[in-house]
C-alpha cells in the first residue's frame, strides 16, 4: 500500500528573515508550497532555492489567501504551517505516524508559543493566541471563510484524535511591544470584518466580553502562573473585541473597505 503524501502549507508576506527556518522544519513534507501575499522582498527567492513551489498573488482576505494555497497543495494531507512557526522533529514523525493510519478527516496540532525567548504554556485563549490548532488535514475536508482576521473554518468529515507528540513552535511576539502592535493589526482587520457583516454589536456587548475573555484567560487558562505575563495575555485577550468593536464604531470611514 502506497504512504500518503504529505504537502506543507506556508501563507506569508515578506518573511525573509524567518522563511528559512520555517521551511527548513517542513523539509520531511513530500512536497511544500508556499503562497506569498504582496511580497517584495526575497521571500519568492528563498522559497524557490528551497525546492518549494511558490504562489504569488494579493488577497484581501486571509480565508481567501488560504483557500488558495490548500488549492495549490497535491498531497493526500496538508499541513498548514505559518512561517513564524517551526515543525519540531518529534511533530514531524507524529505527523507522518497519524497520516498513515488515520481515518479521520482533520486532526488539532499542539502549539508551543514563545514571546521572545521564553516559552508562554498558560493564558492563551480566544482569538489572541491557542496551545492547539486544527492544522492537519485531508485534502479537500478543510475551506476558510471569507473573513481578514482569524476566519472561520468548513470542513468535511470528522474530527481524529489530538496529535500529542512534539509541537509548532510559535515564535508569536518578539517582545511586549510587539505583542501590542499585533493587537492593533488584528484588531483593525477584525473591525474591517464587523463593518462589512453590517454587524459590529454593542457596546455593552463588548464590555462583558473583555470581561469573560479576560477572566477565561487568566483564570480557566491559568494565566495566573505565568505571573505579569499572565495579566498582558489576559488584558490582550480580552481587549481585541472590544477595542475591534470601539475602530468599527468610532472610525468606520477608516476601517471600513
Amino acid at each position: 500500500m502506497t504512504a500518503p503524501r504529505l504537502s506543507a502549507l506556508v501563507v506569508a508576506r515578506n518573511e525573509e528573515a524567518r522563511l528559512p527556518d520555517c521551511l527548513a522544519s517542513c523539509a520531511f513534507a513530500d512536497e511544500v508550497v508556499v503562497v506569498l501575499d504582496r511580497s517584495t522582498d526575497r521571500s519568492a527567492a528563498i522559497a524557490r532555492e528551497r525546492g518549494a513551489q511558490v504562489v504569488e498573488g494579493a488577497w484581501e482576505l486571509e480565508g481567501a489567501r488560504r483557500n488558495t494555497g490548500l488549492d495549490a497543495c497535491s498531497g493526500d494531507w496538508v499541513l498548514e504551517v505559518d512561517a513564524d512557526e517551526r515543525v519540531s522533529p518529534d511533530l514531524a514523525a507524529a505527523v507522518r505516524a497519524t497520516i498513515a493510519t488515520s481515518s479521520h478527516a482533520w486532526h488539532q496540532v499542539p502549539v508551543d508559543n514563545y514571546v521572545g525567548e521564553r516559552l508562554v504554556r498558560y493564558g492563551w485563549a480566544g482569538s489572541f493566541g491557542t496551545t492547539s490548532v486544527p492544522r492537519l488535514s485531508r485534502k479537500g475536508a478543510k475551506r476558510w471563510r471569507a473573513q481578514r482576521v482569524h476566519p472561520g473554518l468548513d470542513w468535511t468529515g470528522q474530527e481524529g484524535p489530538r496529535i500529542t507528540q512534539g509541537a509548532l513552535i510559535h515564535l508569536v511576539d518578539r517582545d511586549v511591544s510587539d505583542m501590542l502592535r499585533r493587537l492593533d493589526k488584528y484588531s483593525s482587520a477584525k473591525a474591517a470584518d464587523l463593518l462589512a457583516s453590517g454587524d459590529i454589536g454593542t457596546l455593552a456587548g463588548n464590555l462583558r466580553r473583555f470581561v469573560s475573555r479576560a477572566f477565561k484567560s487568566y483564570v480557566s487558562r491559568k494565566g495566573y502562573r505565568e505571573g505579569a505575563m499572565g495579566v498582558l495575555l489576559a488584558f490582550c485577550t480580552g481587549a481585541f473585541p472590544l477595542l475591534s468593536h470601539l475602530k468599527a464604531r468610532i472610525e468606520p470611514e477608516r476601517h471600513g473597505r
